[in-house]
């Protein structure tokens, strides 16, 4: 039997901005994550900055990313520029299954081709939230808060990193 495909990114399109809106999480997992539509309003607000994109698996839409390219981080400090994950929105049927691991490599691979040598994140603190899928992959928390989220960040330079 030949391998499974690996999921994909595409482009979100006037095809596909409708199932791009459609996509949830799981009930438990709302408070936590902003709704895609939120997002695609954000990336049109920021398209120097934002990369959003679809993630499918075959034909089947599964998961939504939104990547961030050089964004000032603090006012204060206008050399201190960012690039990262923004947002990560896995369908509740379809999470646990390495699409969320998939979609951070996919961002790590576009920052270090970019040059970034270091990508960032921030999650809801709580046992309910992602901190563990985020700690596992190499994020570490950097002591900031964003919005009242916990900043990580990944060494995308460190030997031990596997998601680039």
């Amino acid at each position: 039997m030949p391998p499974a495909p690996e999921p994909r990114l595409e482009k979100i399109t006037p095809g596909t901005v409708d199932a791009a809106c459609d996509l949830r999480v799981r009930p438990d997992q709302e408070h936590l994550v902003e709704p895609v539509a939120r997002s695609l309003a954000e990336a049109y607000a920021w398209p120097d900055i934002a990369w959003p994109r679809l993630i499918y698996d075959g034909d089947e839409l599964v998961g939504f990313l939104m990547g961030f390219f050089r964004i000032p981080w603090r006012e204060d400090d206008p050399d201190d520029l960012r690039s990262g994950l923004w947002r990560l929105n896995i369908a509740a049927d379809r999470q646990g299954r390495g699409y969320g691991r998939f979609a951070v490599r996919a961002v790590a691979g576009e920052a270090w081709r970019r040059g970034e040598r270091r990508i960032h994140t921030t999650w809801e603190p709580g046992g309910d939230g992602p901190e563990r899928f985020y700690l596992r992959l190499g994020f570490r928390p950097t002591g900031e808060l964003s919005g009242g989220q916990t900043v990580g960040a990944l060494d995308l330079s460190a030997p031990d990193t596997d998601v680039r």
